[in-house]
């Protein structure tokens, strides 16, 4: 079993940055990817950004140059910083870890732009 826990959503103005995170625990293989996905009110949930355990990125193309995956393997966290934010990126972000044998969500944390 993984545990993943999403914080650093919120409320925010466009043009504005937020910072999300996710710190995962439990049985943690040592290759993997987590990431982030979105999903926006009356949508499919979308994959925003993901990352390897060895550091490959991919992003979505509606985030390129301005969303940031990153990670800090001493603590198991994933960080997404997200800047120049929209209204099109609102939505609850889950974060999701996976395996050669399983995958797991976060419980989601809320991003609302307003314009």
């Amino acid at each position: 079993q993984v545990q993943l826990v999403e914080s650093g959503g919120g409320l925010v103005q466009t043009g504005g940055s937020l910072r999300l995170s996710c710190a995962a625990s439990g049985r943690i293989f040592s290759i993997h990817f987590m990431g982030w996905y979105r999903q926006a009110p009356g949508k499919q949930r979308e994959l925003v950004a993901k990352i390897t355990s060895g550091g490959d990125r991919n992003y979505a193309d509606s985030v390129k140059g301005r969303f940031t995956i990153s990670r800090d393997n001493a603590k198991n966290t994933v960080y997404l910083q997200i800047n120049s934010l929209k209204p099109e990126d609102t939505g609850v972000y889950y974060c999701f870890y996976s395996d050669s044998i399983s995958g797991y969500w976060g419980q989601g944390t809320q991003v609302t732009v307003s314009s």
